[in-house]
């Protein structure tokens, strides 16, 4: 496959650590749990020496636990509904990855056209050459001893698009081939030992191949913002400027489960309610508290994915 095809792989690509990166991940509030625990998780897969450091500073008496967590394949799977912040934690998490390891990653993140046009072989070419170029990247970064030189992240948003399962009997053997091809490329990386991982996203956890999901070091699933992690996101848009609890409260409970069984995503609120809020204030008058919350309960949330 030429250069071109190859670049055309990729969306995107991007260095991190980067301001914009940082300042993202900043806003992804009450995900610190989420957010240490995938950035954890891709820095020993890129820089093992880091965990083999602590294992001997803290545990050298037990040497397989080290060896459990090193033989876990390179690929994390972020699993949840719509707007749930997964896709954004994805691009950004590298930034954190970076500054902790002090190196430089670059993010690669897979563009949809790798499914191809259904043409014979298509989708598995591309797939096959998408993780030839991250392995090769990746390999240049690689030492022979002591820690990696930089790392890789292979993003593959919407995944479900390119890992089925299989055992659909609705699938083309187009379609079969190219998660076969998927497969090989993660099988293909954890042999190798490289300082790299691969971050699938999904909508549809049950709808990916049963052995994509075996080969995860980790599956971290994402659900809509409870009270307390709304409460947070709009104290911190709005409790400078004179919001009360009481009117932030008001605020949570309208953005929480209403009848229709579901509240607000992530992106409903940083996306569309609060920038609502303030584009109806604009440009005459300040934001009112009582306005703010007549436009929370006149909004509808987003309906969940449904992932059957």
């Amino acid at each position: 496959m030429d250069t071109k095809a190859i670049n055309g792989l990729f969306e995107n690509s991007i260095v991190l650590p980067n301001s914009d990166s940082r300042d993202r991940l900043g806003r992804l509030v009450g995900m610190d749990g989420k957010i240490n625990r995938l950035k954890n998780t891709i820095s020993i897969l890129i820089n093992p020496t880091g965990l083999k450091s602590w294992m001997e500073k803290n545990h050298p008496e037990a040497p397989n636990l080290l060896t459990s967590v090193l033989r876990r394949p390179p690929l994390v799977i972020l699993a949840g509904d719509v707007g749930s912040g997964k896709t954004e934690l994805a691009e950004t998490i590298g930034d954190a990855v970076a500054r902790q390891e002090n190196v430089d990653i670059t993010l690669l993140p897979l563009s949809l056209s790798s499914r191809g046009q259904g043409r014979v072989g298509e989708m598995t070419q591309l797939v096959t050459a998408a993780f030839e170029e991250a392995f090769n990247q990746a390999a240049k970064l690689k030492t022979s001893s002591g820690p990696a030189r930089g790392g890789v992240i292979l993003l593959v948003d919407e995944a479900d698009a390119l890992a089925q399962s299989r055992e659909s009997e609705q699938m083309h053997h187009e379609d079969r081939a190219g998660v076969n091809a998927f497969i090989r490329g993660i099988d293909r990386l954890a042999n190798a030992r490289l300082p790299i991982t691969v971050i699938m996203c999904t909508n549809r956890l049950n709808a990916l191949d049963p052995a994509v999901r075996r080969r995860a070091a980790d599956i971290v699933e994402f659900q809509r913002p409870d009270d307390n992690q709304r409460n947070h996101i709009l104290a911190k848009a709005f409790a400078d400027i004179g919001f009360k609890n009481s009117d932030l409260q008001e605020l949570v409970t309208a953005t929480g489960k209403s009848t229709k069984g579901y509240g607000f995503t992530y992106s409903d609120l940083t996306q569309r309610l609060i920038p609502a809020i303030i584009l109806d204030a604009y440009p005459n008058k300040p934001i009112e508290p009582s306005r703010a919350i007549q436009l929370a309960k006149a909004m509808s949330p987003t309906p969940p994915f449904n992932d059957k």
